[in-house]
């Protein structure tokens, strides 16, 4: 039910031409937002100021207040800007920065492997263009003639 409710609320939004002209204009940058972390990068910037602000901002109060409710309300505010500046600083090591070394492994993989290709193809252009313009001509040795001439080198 969710999910038709949510499809007939999308197609009603499409039923405005403005909208349909906007949509038009920027699908690109759409698309480029949606696919990237960028979403995600935004998201833990945003958190980490806002934790460190409420950090910073129930330490103040927590200062200047006496230990009555409004204590307490300066002791939550400086505990929830801990946890959420804090817990910026966790997904940060946990999910971007190792999300990032691989994007950049599979960047230097894909930059080899194209490397390979397009050195595979040169090679094998190049041994088209040799068979086409040199006929292989078969060399005829007499039997020992190798043998003959390392003997010769060697002094014997």
């Amino acid at each position: 039910m969710t999910e038709a409710n949510e499809s007939k609320s999308v197609q009603s939004m499409f039923n405005d031409e403005r909208v349909l002209e906007w949509m038009e204009e920027h699908v690109t940058e759409l698309k480029h937002t949606a696919s990237g972390p960028r979403i995600l990068y935004e998201s833990l910037v945003i958190s980490f100021v806002i934790g460190l602000a409420a950090h910073i901002g129930g330490y103040v109060l927590l200062a200047s207040l006496p230990r009555e409710p409004l204590g307490l309300l300066a002791d939550l505010l400086h505990a929830l800007g801990w946890s959420l500046w804090t817990g910026v600083v966790v997904a940060v090591f946990v999910q971007v920065i190792p999300e990032a070394k691989r994007l950049q492994i599979k960047r230097a993989l894909d930059a080899y492997e194209a490397l390979q290709r397009d050195k595979a193809q040169v090679d094998s252009n190049r041994k088209a263009a040799i068979a086409k313009s040199s006929p292989v001509r078969s060399v005829k040795r007499k039997p020992g003639r190798k043998a003959n001439q390392s003997r010769t080198r060697k002094g014997g």
